[in-house]
């Protein structure tokens, strides 16, 4: 899909996710994500009931009438959404690449925050933070952060999860809703950088495959090779033991990847390449709630 065809599918995106962000926003985006504390609202005259320590005692004893304060919760947020662009995401099969899902999910998600006032920010990453986009509100912004993502040209090739959860922890000192959005295929991935970041943030993990990476399907003899590393293999796909290996060595994988993030209190998202992204995304709103 090229730039042309993926700036129309945002905006296909933009016109119909408004329902869905509006669902999302009224019904499960309040009550999944909580604000960052409670604000004072205004001081009302004292209720039977009412607690001790929400008396205003300054306004209490200039009306000489007991006052209460009222607060309410702190709604805007910060969202930040941290994109995978190593080698490894640019891969798909048929429809879409991994790369060209996440922009799906993120315009989404970015949406869904603009109707709720929130900031947005982003981190593209590969072995390195590739681009980092300080959080703002605003369809521009939002439009601004896609199309960099669009037009992504990362300089390195591999993946290291770690580099983006160290700049979001060193730029954003107030707690945000962080989205980590890859196919996780990082062979130094290190758990605790992950746990460490969910102390200070909200971190969901959002892990995008594509089907032919669970089943090897091709009959012939093949030479495969490794994006992020350079390195090639040859496969025998008339063999029935190679295509075990094959998908034993997906399940393995994604099964690692989810318990260890379940371990550590992390919720995950899986999406396909070929599925649509609404009913996932739904019920991990329905789950927070």
């Amino acid at each position: 899909m090229n730039r042309e065809e993926l700036l129309k599918r945002i905006r296909t995106i933009e016109l119909t996710s408004k329902a869905l962000s509006r669902d999302i926003h009224d019904g499960q985006y309040k009550t999944a994500f909580k604000g960052r504390g409670m604000s004072f609202a205004e001081v009302r005259d004292y209720q039977y009931g009412d607690e001790i320590r929400a008396i205003d005692w300054n306004v209490t004893a200039r009306y000489n009438t007991p006052y209460v304060k009222v607060f309410e919760e702190e709604r805007e947020l910060t969202v930040m959404l941290m994109v995978d662009i190593s080698a490894s995401f640019f891969y798909g099969k048929e429809h879409l690449t991994k790369l060209e899902k996440a922009i799906e999910f993120f315009a989404t998600i970015a949406f869904s925050a603009l109707l709720n006032n929130d900031k947005i920010g982003a981190v593209f990453f590969s072995e390195e933070v590739e681009s980092y986009i300080p959080p703002k509100k605003g369809r521009e912004h939002i439009m601004l952060m896609l199309d960099k993502l669009i037009c992504a040209q990362p300089v390195k090739k591999g993946t290291s999860l770690g580099a983006p959860l160290r700049t979001l922890r060193q730029t954003q000192k107030k707690r945000t809703i962080s989205f980590l959005i890859s196919d996780f295929r990082d062979a130094t991935v290190n758990m605790e950088e992950l746990y460490l970041t969910k102390k200070y943030h909200d971190l969901i993990a959002v892990k995008i495959n594509d089907p032919s990476e669970e089943t090897f399907s091709f009959p012939g003899f093949y030479q495969v090779l490794n994006p992020e590393t350079g390195e090639k293999q040859w496969v025998n796909g008339f063999s029935a033991y190679a295509k075990r290996l094959f998908s034993k060595d997906y399940t393995q994988h994604h099964e690692t990847i989810s318990n260890n993030l379940k371990a550590k209190g992390i919720p995950l998202i899986s999406l396909s390449t070929q599925s649509d992204i609404i009913k996932p995304l739904t019920q991990f709103f329905k789950h927070r709630k």
